[in-house]
């Protein structure tokens, strides 16, 4: 029997948020085995990827460390000869300057299968979140891309020609250089009233646009203390803005995300389309435990199955598909759920939730339950082993026979932590949506950034906070997502002085 070959798919993320990744792309990393990553993409995007994947980082970024080159390329060609196809994830577009054609190389002449994906690249997208297109009728006619990574000492041999060009000149990875690119341009003789702008945007950390001349922007970006990744255009074209102008009351506000892949994905959802920058500081990890679950005995009886989170539905049902119960079993079972989103995970195998309280809290779901369960039926709850004992003890305070479960448990991505903590400091709020996200952060932070105004999702997660953090903070009028967009609107609306 022939050893398996896997593949390798080059894939451009785009530049910016998640969504700027192409339709192919998104496609091809929902069916990778492996996903090999660089720094800049939207971390939203490797929970794209299948729960199973694994993912490696490998860091490419002037002043950090960065794996070498070669170590990238001998990565993908082991994973690949595993058998396992591999998504090697790239911020912009792979071939331009991403190093993606040393990588096409290297996998061609090892034999192993890939394809290239082109995505959006920085040198377009970055100019174009600021205003600033790279070529426009009556001004540029033409764009020239090039590398200042290699400018210490001034221009690329030859380059001095660019100087002599009427169009817009996009120099990538030369934010340190800009002194001797500038100058070289002006030496070669491009006047120093030239239009030029300097912009560190997409998924960096400090974004800015400064906008000059040829001759001041060296100045100017220092004074501004523009910081890497940035892109430097110069040409006429960087004297016009053409910002979008649709309104969104949360443009530029930048928020701190913790929990789940799930539930980062629904905030996400509500916050982005707000106009804000969201961010993963906190990641929590979901990972099933072994329980001995004896599925004969659990199904013989009328019980009541009970759910806390989409992780315990998902959780639950996936072991019995592995295990390859009938769900027909369950049918002497009752359901209850906390919230619409574990109601809407639940329904999604074909199951409308029995019970689903008003107010999505322990209490309630409790007070429900205690209504609802006769004599003869006992309760048994499925969650994460973290689970507070709040659900079980007011359920036995009534009398009712109650087995909690733990078949998950959550732990902190520390390398989600470890990537986040250049970021923590330029936070406007820091979204909590769980006490055990609260604990994790702590461990993994050990505190919250001075100006970053907490938000808790209800009052289980904000009694978490209030134990560690002794500051004001806000907590959401709902316990969903949207209750936490909602309470950073009008906080943002009352800070701002508006109605």
């Amino acid at each position: 029997m022939t050893e398996k070959t896997g593949c390798v798919w080059l894939i451009g993320a785009g530049c910016g948020s998640a969504d700027l990744i192409t339709v192919r792309g998104l496609a091809l990393l929902r069916q990778c085995d492996v996903v090999v990553y660089d720094d800049l993409i939207d971390s939203a995007l490797l929970s794209e990827a299948p729960r199973e994947a694994k993912r490696i980082y490998m860091g490419k970024r002037c002043g950090k460390y960065s794996a070498p080159q070669e170590k990238i390329s001998r990565v993908l060609m082991e994973e690949a000869r595993a058998g396992r196809r591999v998504a090697r994830l790239k911020g912009g577009d792979p071939y331009v300057f991403g190093r993606g054609g040393e990588e096409a190389l290297a996998l061609r002449e090892a034999g192993i299968p890939y394809e290239e994906v082109p995505g959006i690249s920085s040198a377009i997208a970055i100019p174009a979140a600021a205003g600033i297109p790279v070529t426009h009728r009556g001004v540029s006619r033409s764009l020239h891309i090039i590398t200042g990574h290699t400018a210490a000492g001034g221009l690329p041999e030859g380059a001095e020609h660019l100087a002599a060009l009427d169009g817009t000149l996009v120099f990538l990875m030369g934010l340190s250089h800009l002194e001797e690119i500038a100058g070289s341009l002006l030496e070669a003789g491009k006047s120093p009233d030239t239009p030029a702008a300097v912009i560190s945007g997409g998924n960096a950390v400090h974004p800015i646009t400064v906008r000059a001349t040829l001759g001041t922007i060296a100045q100017r970006a220092r004074e501004a203390d523009v910081r890497p990744p940035a892109v430097i255009v110069v040409g006429g074209t960087a004297a016009l803005d053409l910002s979008g102008t649709v309104e969104k009351p949360l443009s530029g506000v930048r928020v701190g995300l913790t929990g789940t892949d799930e539930m980062a994905a629904r905030l996400r959802g509500v916050l982005e389309p707000l106009g804000a920058n969201t961010w993963r500081v906190e990641r929590a990890l979901v990972e099933e435990l072994s329980t001995a679950i004896d599925f004969t005995e659990l199904f013989r009886d009328r019980r009541w199955l009970v759910f806390t989170s989409t992780n315990g539905v998902e959780t639950f049902f996936r072991r019995l598909r592995r295990e390859r119960v009938d769900l027909r079993r369950l049918s002497g079972c009752c359901f209850a759920v906390i919230g619409a989103a574990t109601g809407a995970a639940l329904e999604r195998y074909g199951i409308l939730p029995d019970l689903c309280p008003s107010a999505y809290t322990s209490e309630s779901l409790a007070a429900a339950l205690t209504e609802r369960v006769s004599p003869e039926e006992d309760v048994v709850l499925l969650r994460s082993q973290e689970g507070t004992p709040q659900l079980p003890s007011l359920l036995r305070e009534h009398g009712i026979l109650v087995r909690d479960i733990p078949i998950y448990t959550v732990r902190t991505d520390m390398e989600t932590a470890e990537t986040a903590k250049e970021v923590l400091e330029t936070l406007d709020y820091l979204a909590f949506s769980s006490a055990g996200g609260v604990e994790r952060y702590f461990t993994a932070h050990g505190a919250v950034p001075e100006k970053t105004v907490c938000v808790c999702i209800g009052g289980v997660t904000a009694a978490a906070l209030k134990a560690r953090y002794e500051k004001p903070f806000l907590t959401a009028s709902s316990i969903s997502a949207g209750g936490i967009a909602e309470t950073i609107l009008e906080h943002r609306r009352l800070s701002c002085g508006k109605k």
